[in-house]
């Protein structure tokens, strides 16, 4: 029966069922009175850890260390055991009203009003077109995510050589698809001057696979048609360019949040990432408008997107409560080597932030960093870290250095010192 005219009013709405929005939905359902309704476009809830057949999920936020779609599964029973109810291919399409939206089901259309939305939508691979590489247009060019949809849930076949552009922690996730479906990887690129994966993960990586990663090059040429032939890879410090025999092409990396729905709110968006701009208690400039996962930081491990989904849950019960936000937020900005931070809105009296860390991505590798804050170009801050900040992961700073701010002067930055 069709559902035109249907008007679903949860207390709180969630749009993505991925780890941040399931994990949310498990905290917020015993707690709130009335509904918490996930909506989720695919037809499956769990995100993608549902087709990354690979063990590495559940470490921050399970105490484990199990496969992605298990990780998923507990995730669903959770949030249906909390007494969330989750609907699946249910694509929301625009905007009905402040937190209003109209769905777009199998069954027909419906809105759906609530009291609070958590965006939940997460993040995705840039595809080729957004990278601007040139050459023929062949098949057998995919993302790590198309890869994982075609080998895991389509129990479908690739090539048998591959190139992966990238090498991040993603990169090698693709790579363990690739094995699994007898793919060899026989290249990784990356323009940084050395893997961007943790060498927990790169280090035996390159082993088990038989990989080698070249450093400081980049796929300038994609060859063949109507079957992809090869690649050419260019050294960006010499300029020479050699061709790579292969059949499969892999785009890690490169990511961008789902934002749509943020910005068709005029949710306010970092010009670098493309996220939204939340505070430490993951509100947006809307009222009643939370963000959550890797929309935000685009992109950590999925523990960590869905220990968002658990910090948000006191968040979004103490605005039910009649809790407000005082006073306009100063602004967190990243200085070079930084591209982003997130949260970039500090307010006073707010809590920590989730984990209590500042989340930030650099375009440098720097060992041994030594982060500062700075407040009308004077330094308030400095802490010396023992983990580097790397291209290609997030890298974290204790929120503790945010105690010295002044809150009265102004704008703050967060970069390295001289």
């Amino acid at each position: 029966m069709s559902t035109n005219g249907t008007v679903l009013t949860p207390t709180v709405l969630i749009i993505g069922a991925g780890p941040s929005g399931l994990r949310a939905a498990a905290e917020l359902a015993p707690r709130v009175s009335g509904e918490v309704l996930v909506l989720e476009r695919e037809s499956v809830a769990g995100g993608i850890p549902r087709h990354s057949d690979h063990p590495g999920y559940g470490i921050r936020d399970m105490g484990n260390f199990i496969d992605g779609p298990k990780y998923a599964r507990i995730l669903r029973e959770q949030a249906t055991a909390a007494g969330a109810r989750i609907l699946t291919n249910a694509m929301v399409t625009d905007w009905a009203g402040e937190r209003s939206v109209n769905v777009t089901m199998p069954e027909g259309r419906v809105r759906v009003d609530a009291k609070v939305i958590i965006l939940a939508t997460g993040a995705r691979e840039r595809p080729r077109p957004a990278r601007l590489i040139p050459g023929d247009r062949g098949k057998g060019v995919y993302t790590t995510g198309h890869l994982q949809n075609i080998v895991h849930l389509k129990h479908g076949k690739v090539g048998k050589r591959a190139v992966i552009v990238g090498a991040e922690l993603v990169s090698w996730s693709a790579a363990m698809t690739l094995k699994h479906v007898k793919c060899k990887t026989v290249l990784m690129t990356t323009e940084y001057p050395k893997a961007d994966a943790y060498r927990l993960f790169s280090g035996p990586g390159k082993l088990f696979f038989g990989t080698k990663v070249a450093t400081r090059t980049k796929v300038t040429r994609i060859i063949g048609k109507p079957n992809v032939q090869g690649v050419e890879i260019e050294n960006i410090d010499t300029s020479q360019r050699r061709i790579v025999d292969c059949d499969t092409v892999i785009l890690t990396g490169d990511w961008i949040p789902d934002n749509e729905l943020a910005r068709a709110a005029d949710v306010d968006i970092d010009p670098v990432s493309k996220s939204p701009l939340v505070d430490a208690a993951l509100r947006t400039n809307k009222a009643g408008i939370f963000a959550i996962g890797n929309m935000l930081h685009p992109v950590d491990t999925a523990d960590v997107a869905a220990l968002d989904g658990a910090a948000v849950a006191e968040h979004v019960v103490n605005y039910l409560r009649g809790d407000r936000p005082g006073g306009a937020p100063l602004s967190l900005t990243a200085d070079a080597p930084f591209r982003w931070v997130a949260p970039a809105l500090l307010r006073q009296h707010d809590p920590a932030p989730p984990r209590r860390r500042l989340l930030l991505w650099s375009d440098t590798y720097v060992p041994f960093p030594e982060v500062v804050l700075r407040q009308n170009g004077e330094v308030i801050a400095r802490k010396r870290l023992w983990w580097p900040a790397a291209p290609g992961r997030v890298f974290r700073v204790p929120s503790s250095m945010l105690s010295q701010i002044n809150w009265n002067a102004g704008a703050v930055t967060i970069g390295l010192a001289n």
